[in-house]
């Protein structure tokens, strides 16, 4: 059974449940708190999305809205989970930090510890609830079901399939048995690709390794960005001031590292910057977070390609397992992806009307595996969702 000692998110004293086995704390996001998980962090095994620089980045400044989540078996550290509260229409939700920028999820884990059990973790939604009432829902998306070798102990509750698959590309081969995927044209057109941006004033790859630097590629990525989005009719996900800040905080937090756990990468031509890609790391795998072109007099040369290419190729001199293009099915990542991996949601009620949002998710998940079964369908759908207001 699991002891529940959650403290409220005024900083009230814990209220336990005197029961035995693991005992679980939920905390608020304070200053203190996130020292504390990055402390309980050390050592343990966890994805980039989960770490106390990706918790940091993205629950600073926000103890109202921030619930970091700790486990402990036999008094050592077991499992810590960064989750954060946003309004849902008429509810409200806990769910991973970062919310919608947050993929391939995983809780951080003690890599020698045993298995956490479905006892266990029947814990944390109770704790949630004792330390946030009025938390109508919880909802983990786009969970990685194993991490390292280690089963993701999380879908021990409820869950079911996100309907967006993830690609990624197996290194192990090596990079010659990487350009053999989606066509054997690649090394040429790269080359041809190099000629052409020599011509127009010469090439430079970059990795940004000061905050400066930084500053310079996020800016020019959420430009492109804008005006990709604009073009589609769609709602910019990286516009808002403040999702903006907790990127840049990221990527100023990496810097100075020896192997920055995330990291920009820059393709510039005649030295203007053409494009852009965001990067995380793994102990085997590099993570495309997310990346942009300019849409330029050089955009018909597919500079976003070319990047993709010389970041795949170091990820391979490296010796590295995957490269990862993370979620979305696009045709880009068909050219060079082989793998492709399926993620879960949990959608777990903690009020009556949290369940039957839940029961609601559930079903819009699967209607959504459906449509994307069928490709027209899928064409359909995203020709209606450009239509519709809200999504702009």
């Amino acid at each position: 059974m699991t002891k529940i000692a959650s403290l409220s998110r005024h900083g009230a004293a814990p209220m336990a449940r005197a029961t035995t086995g693991t005992v679980m704390t939920a905390k608020p996001a304070s200053v203190a708190a996130l020292k504390d998980y990055e402390t309980f962090c050390a050592g343990m095994l966890y994805p980039p999305t989960q770490g106390p620089l990706w918790a940091r980045a993205w629950l600073d400044g926000k103890e109202d809205e921030g619930l970091l989540l700790f486990a402990r078996q036999a008094g050592r550290p077991a499992m810590a989970l960064a989750l954060e509260t946003a309004r849902f229409g008429a509810f409200r939700v806990a769910r991973f930090a970062g919310g919608s920028h947050a993929n391939g999820n995983f809780p951080a884990l003690d890599p020698d510890g045993g298995a956490l059990g479905k006892d266990a973790v029947s814990g944390l939604l109770p704790a949630i609830r004792t330390a946030r009432p009025d938390i109508d829902l919880v909802m983990l998306e786009r969970q990685r079901l194993s991490f390292e070798g280690i089963s993701n102990p999380l879908l021990h509750l409820p869950h079911t399939t996100s309907p967006n698959i993830a690609l990624s590309a197996d290194l192990t081969g090596g990079f010659e048995q990487v350009l053999e995927r989606g066509g054997k044209r690649k090394r040429k057109k790269h080359r041809a690709q190099k000629r052409k941006f020599e011509a127009a004033g010469g090439y430079r790859l970059i990795e940004a390794r000061t905050e400066a630097e930084v500053d310079r590629l996020l800016d020019t990525f959420l430009a492109f960005k804008h005006e990709r989005f604009l073009s589609q009719g769609l709602a910019d996900v990286f516009g808002a001031p403040e999702v903006q800040a907790r990127w840049r905080a990221l990527f100023h937090s990496a810097c100075g590292r020896e192997t920055p756990p995330f990291v920009l990468h820059g393709l510039e031509v005649a030295g203007k910057l053409r494009a852009v890609t965001g990067l995380s790391r793994t102990p085997d795998s590099v993570i495309c977070e997310f990346n942009a072109f300019a849409q330029d007099e050089l955009s018909s040369l597919s500079p976003g390609e070319f990047l993709f290419y010389e970041d795949i190729l170091a990820a391979c001199s490296e010796g590295l397992a995957i490269y990862d293009l993370s979620v979305g099915d696009e045709p880009y990542k068909r050219l060079w992806c082989d793998i492709e991996t399926r993620h879960a949601d949990t959608f777990a009620g903690l009020t009556v009307k949290g369940h039957l949002l839940a029961h609601g998710l559930r079903a819009m998940s699967r209607a959504k595996r459906a449509v994307k079964a069928h490709p027209a369908l899928t064409r359909l759908a995203r020709r209606v969702y450009r239509l519709v207001p809200n999504s702009r």
